[in-house]
C-alpha cells in the first residue's frame, strides 16, 4: 500500500487512542461498565500502538505497566488539569511533579495539560456562553507557570504540550496564537487538537500550518457538524452536546473534518510523535470497538500502514 500522507511512516510517528471511546474521563456516568481490562484488550485488538490514561487505569506504575506491556501498549500521555489563572501554582506545580514521576515510571515523554481555572466544560451551562476570557494578568499567570513546569519537563527528558480545550481561556484559534506568543517554545509544546478546534469554529488546518513547529502531539477527533452547530445554537453544555455526539472518529462518515491535508502538513513540517485518535462519545450510543477498529482502517488507508 502506497502511503498518500509524506513522512508519517511508523518510524516517526506511532498511533494511540484514548479511552474516551469506551467511558468519558470527564462525566463519569458516561460509562455502560467496560472494565480497564477490556478496554486496553480492544485498543490492541484494533491495532493501536498505545494510549492515554484514563481514570479506570490502575493507579500503581508497576500495576500499569504490566498490563499495557502484556498487550503490547505504550502510554501516549499522562493528563494534568492546570490553575495557573486563578492562583494555584504552588498546587499545579506540585500535581505536576507527581504526574512527571509516574510517567517516568510507566515510560512516556509526552505530558499533557490544559489550564482548567475558571473554565466552564465541566459544568451543566452553555460550554460557549460560559466559557472564560483571561485578563492580561491571567495570561501573564498562565504562561509564565507553563514556562516553568515546561522546563521542569525538559529537564527531566520529557515534553509539556499544551491542550487547547472548549469550555477554557485558551479555546480558539485566537487564544492558541497568544498563548504560542507568550511561552518559550523550547519548553512549551502544542497538543493540536482537531475536534476541539473545529467545534470552537475555526479551521484547524490554518492552526496547524501556523504552528506545525510547536506542534509535538496530536488528537485527531472528528466533528459530526450539525450537533456542532446544535451546541452553538441551542447553549447546550459541554456534556449535553457529547450526549448529542457533536465527536466522533476519522473514517467515520458523519465527520466532517478532511485530515488528509493536516496530515501532509505535519509531515513535510518534520512532524514526530503521537498521533491519538480521540472521540468523546456515549459508548451506548457508539460501540467503542467498531470505532476504534474504524479509526484505524482510515489510517492505514492514509498513511499507508
Amino acid at each position: 500500500m502506497t502511503s498518500t500522507v509524506p513522512n508519517l511512516g511508523p518510524d516517526k510517528v506511532s498511533l494511540g487512542v484514548t479511552p474516551t471511546l469506551w467511558w468519558n474521563d470527564d462525566f463519569p456516568l458516561i460509562d455502560i461498565g467496560v472494565p480497564f481490562e477490556q478496554c486496553v484488550s480492544e485498543m490492541a485488538l484494533a491495532g493501536f500502538q498505545g494510549c492515554s490514561i484514563g481514570h479506570k487505569y490502575p493507579k500503581s506504575a508497576v500495576a500499569l505497566k504490566e498490563a499495557l506491556d502484556l498487550r503490547g501498549l505504550k502510554v501516549s500521555e499522562p493528563w494534568v488539569s492546570t490553575y495557573f489563572s486563578i492562583g494555584e501554582k504552588d498546587r499545579t506545580i506540585a500535581n505536576f511533579k507527581e504526574r512527571l514521576e509516574f510517567l517516568k515510571e510507566v515510560g512516556g515523554q509526552d505530558i499533557v495539560v490544559a489550564e482548567f481555572g475558571k473554565s466552564s466544560h465541566l459544568q451543566p451551562i452553555p460550554v460557549f456562553k460560559h466559557r472564560p476570557h483571561f485578563t492580561e494578568a491571567e495570561w501573564d499567570l498562565l504562561t509564565s507557570g507553563l514556562n516553568e513546569i515546561g522546563k521542569l519537563a525538559a529537564e527531566g527528558g520529557m515534553r509539556l504540550c499544551y491542550h487547547h480545550h472548549m469550555g477554557t481561556g485558551v479555546q480558539s484559534a485566537q487564544d492558541i496564537d497568544r498563548l504560542m506568543t507568550g511561552t518559550n517554545e523550547e519548553h512549551v509544546h502544542l497538543l493540536f487538537d482537531t475536534g476541539h478546534l473545529q467545534l470552537a469554529g475555526d479551521d484547524p488546518l490554518e492552526t496547524a500550518e501556523r504552528h506545525k513547529g510547536r506542534i509535538k502531539h496530536v488528537h485527531l477527533k472528528n466533528v459530526r457538524q450539525s450537533v456542532a452547530e446544535k451546541v452553538k445554537s441551542g447553549n447546550l453544555s459541554f456534556e449535553e452536546g457529547i450526549r448529542e455526539g457533536v465527536f466522533t472518529v476519522p473514517g467515520d462518515p458523519q465527520g466532517m473534518i478532511d485530515f488528509r491535508p493536516i496530515l501532509t502538513t505535519l509531515g513535510n513540517a518534520g512532524f514526530e510523535g503521537w498521533l491519538v485518535v480521540e472521540a468523546e462519545q456515549d459508548p451506548a450510543q457508539a460501540c467503542p470497538l467498531k470505532h476504534a477498529k474504524m479509526a484505524r482502517a482510515y489510517l492505514t488507508e492514509t498513511l499507508g500502514w
